[in-house]
């Protein structure tokens, strides 16, 4: 061009144009990306079902999959590396959406075949992919310099700088080993006691406790201070004061209060918690959701209405054929949607009937919509994809009641149907960032699309297998596990169809979800603190801490940010390496492979000071190499 001054309207060029083409989806990147999508896919579900939520994986697995294709088989091609990214990150949608509501099955002792798992993640996941294509153009190309999205521009940011993918990458294979080698001598071999916890002298069943989980303290950090303190002031809240007033008021009664079996002033903190408090977390979970969707109703409903308007009007345009703007074919799109809603409404597989496909089509069309739009303004983090959820199963449940179907077949048919809409959030959320990142890097969107319906699909056929595993050897529910978001679609299905539970305690748990909402708080992170034990959220306020350290410690904006992204691939690393291990030790206890069954250091002494010193890691790592691993003081 003449003109020395960019026009608003000029295309973007990406980092690829479109005039290049590189090798892209290669046999090599699927395999890699098969690969790291069924491990991270695997770990996000473990994870998920401690603390009810996932973490991304787009950056690891770019960091990862640049050593390995750059480092060990020299390929150059950025491209590659985007396809990995790709379908990693449908492993870790899959496993939220798998997490957040399947777990309910087996709650009801009504343990889903392998078949029918995948069939509902599947469908969800390819109606997630499927249902988004179209909106593409409109989101990632038009509104380029408006939504932001950004957890893919950071990984487009990271794929662009590959060539420190070494440096990047030897920190998360670090913080894997450390976080794999510090599950494995903790919870595998039993070397040293992972929970710690003490009573407060002269105040009864009051306790304060710490998981001594390397993932937690990588959650802390990547999270950061302020949702990190939300969720430990509901775990404070819940076990300093809510259990010591229930202890002390129901001390003298020498009968036992509903739901519980035992007097109150028989039970422990631990048996308060679970026969009362999980009921009043529920409750504001619940609400949380439903609050912090409808702070969203604005963003969501403009977000519908522009996306529409944007979609009409782009269906009246020529179909640009440059290799960086190719779908796949609308045609292909309508059929596969048409497709997946006939076989979910009439399989017998689930069992959810016309009622059922007519729900998913409509919440999934809507849901997926707004879900594509709104991570590229708040991040895939904050998406209220729990709320949309719970909307989603409080009208279909409902709706499925009054048409009869109740007891155990319209229960399992609700979730179902609340379980692929929830998946298909997930996935819409994640691919709108990857589609976000190969489009400044100069990825080919039909590509990267293919390459997210093969990563869905081999994470669909795997997680049934790793939910049956982790829930025949930790039990899903537990303390161990307490999968959070599965117990509240659960007890919201329950509560709409049999009107059986505990309606006081849940409307406890409500007000204060109100009552921490109008503190200006973020009332969803402070209710999963009230309803997890307080020992998952300390180590989590922990690596918030550290966080919190770093950044107000660097003066220096550049510096700062590089630091923080040093620490946040670390933390990466022991999120996935402790999760993973869980995941093998779960599959080698399911084997009846022989295991310790003595701790060696009994006290929880060993794992405090393993834990400080992992901290201090955590810590020296993010100051202490920086800009391609000079050291900076």
């Amino acid at each position: 061009m003449a003109d020395s001054s960019r026009k608003a309207a000029e295309p973007f060029v990406p980092y690829i144009p479109a005039s290049r083409s590189l090798p892209e989806l290669t046999a090599i990147a699927i395999i890699l990306g098969i690969i790291l999508a069924v491990v991270f896919g695997a770990a996000n579900a473990y994870l998920g079902l401690k603390i009810g939520l996932t973490v991304s994986a787009s950056i690891p697995a770019a960091v990862i999959s640049m050593a390995i294709l750059r480092g060990i088989f020299r390929r150059q091609s950025i491209l590659e590396n985007n396809i990995v990214q790709t379908m990693t990150t449908a492993g870790e949608a899959v496993a939220a959406g798998a997490i957040f509501t399947i777990p309910a099955l087996f709650f009801w002792e009504m343990t889903p075949s392998q078949t029918m798992i995948a069939f509902i993640v599947l469908t969800g996941g390819i109606l997630g992919v499927l249902m988004m294509v179209p909106l593409r153009k409109m989101l990632i190309v038009n509104e380029h310099g408006h939504l932001p999205y950004p957890e893919g521009t950071a990984c487009a940011e990271v794929l662009i700088s590959g060539e420190t993918g070494g440096t990047s990458a030897k920190l998360v294979v670090a913080g894997f080993a450390i976080g794999g080698l510090f599950k494995a001598l903790g919870d595998g071999f039993l070397l040293f006691k992972t929970e710690v916890e003490t009573g407060i002298y002269r105040f009864k069943n009051a306790v304060i406790g710490i998981d001594t989980y390397p993932a937690l303290l990588g959650v802390g950090y990547i999270i950061g201070p302020r949702i990190a303190g939300q969720m430990l002031a509901g775990g404070l809240l819940a076990w300093l004061v809510i259990i010591p007033m229930i202890s002390f008021f129901g001390a003298a009664n020498p009968y036992p209060v509903i739901p519980a079996s035992d007097p109150i002033g028989k039970m422990d903190a631990w048996a308060i918690w679970s026969e009362y408090i999980r009921y009043i977390g529920a409750g504001a979970v619940a609400t949380g959701g439903l609050i912090t969707l409808l702070k969203t109703l604005p963003t969501l409903g403009s977000s519908l209405r522009d996306t529409l308007k944007g979609f009409q009007q782009q269906t009246n345009r020529n179909q640009l054929v440059e290799r960086t703007n190719r779908d796949i074919p609308a045609g292909w799109l309508v059929l596969g949607i048409i497709l997946l809603i006939l076989v979910i409404a009439f399989a017998p597989l689930t069992n959810v009937g016309l009622i059922g496909g007519i729900a998913i089509a409509i919440f999934g069309f809507l849901f997926v919509t707004v879900a594509s739009r709104i991570v590229g303004i708040v991040g895939s983090s904050s998406s209220p994809v729990s709320g949309m959820t719970i909307a989603t199963l409080l009208i279909v449940t409902f709706v499925f009641h009054l048409s009869g179907m109740s007891g155990p077949t319209g229960m399992v048919a609700s979730l179902t149907v609340g379980a692929i809409v929830c998946t298909a959030l997930a996935v819409a959320g994640d691919i709108s960032q990857d589609l976000k990142t190969g489009f400044l890097v100069g990825g080919t969107p039909w590509k990267q699309q293919i390459a997210m319906l093969i990563g869905v699909l081999v994470s669909g056929l795997v997680i049934g297998f790793v939910l049956s595993v982790l829930h025949a050897t930790y039990v899903m529910g537990s303390e161990v596990l307490p999968a959070p978001k599965a117990v509240l679609m659960k007890l919201i299905v329950e509560g709409i169809m049999a009107n059986n539970l505990p309606w006081d305690l849940i409307f406890i748990g409500a007000a204060s979800a109100i009552v921490i909402e109008c503190l200006g708080l973020n009332s969803l992170t402070v209710a999963v603190g009230i309803y997890l034990p307080v020992h998952t959220s300390t180590p989590i306020m922990i690596g918030g801490i550290v966080r919190w350290l770093v950044e107000r410690l660097t003066s220096d904006a550049a510096l700062q940010a590089k630091r923080v992204e040093t620490g946040t691939l670390f933390a990466s690393g022991l999120i996935a390496g402790e999760s993973l291990i869980g995941v093998v030790i779960a599959i080698l206890i399911w084997l009846n492979v022989k295991m310790p069954e003595q701790v060696t250091f009994p006290n929880g002494l060993v794992s405090v000071i393993l834990f400080f010193i992992l901290t201090l890691l955590l810590w020296w790592v993010s100051v202490s190499k920086t800009d391609n691993g000079k050291r900076r003081s």
